[in-house]
């Protein structure tokens, strides 16, 4: 399996996945987030896509998937939302999306250097900062289910953590 597509398998794994943890989630806010996640993993798909079939020009348009994470919890803590998550199984898969997403960044930045032309080389790139974007939402997504009072952890809340990245 060559690189695209092995990469375009990984972002349908990757959307699949997220929709996947969209199903099973009852907190409205971490719903929408995990469909802009796989939503953001079809963008991916879909540049990879033009890559293997060497389209003249491909463009990868960067996101504003971290603001829009940020005022997600934000409406999260002015709504009051109750948070109900199974710390166990829930969890888990969280920290699953998280190692997903960690391995995700690190193949496209081994393979930013196998791919031949500075397009492809840049495109491969900012798919890694990308996968890097999602990796610091699952992380913080992790620790916001992982708290013993989540609900807290959403009142206290600076939001400044997630435009670290």
């Amino acid at each position: 399996m060559n690189i695209y597509d092995y990469a375009m398998q990984m972002e349908k794994d990757g959307e699949n996945y997220y929709r996947k943890l969209a199903q099973q989630c009852t907190t409205g806010g971490l719903v929408k987030i995990f469909t802009m996640l796989a939503d953001e993993e079809v963008k991916h798909y879909k540049i990879v896509e033009l890559l293997k079939g060497r389209v003249k020009d491909p463009q990868l348009a960067e996101t504003n998937v971290l603001e829009n994470v940020k005022n997600i919890f934000v409406e999260m803590k002015d709504v009051k939302q109750e948070l109900k998550v199974d710390t166990s199984e829930e969890t888990d898969n969280y920290r699953k999306a998280r190692d997903i997403e960690d391995m995700s960044q690190k193949f496209y930045l081994e393979k930013a250097e196998q791919v031949e032309g500075e397009q492809y080389r840049q495109i491969f790139l900012q798919l890694a900062h990308e996968e890097g974007k999602h990796l610091r939402i699952m992380e913080n997504i992790v620790e916001f289910v992982s708290r013993t009072e989540p609900g807290n952890w959403l009142e206290n809340a600076e939001w400044t953590h997630l435009e670290e990245y």
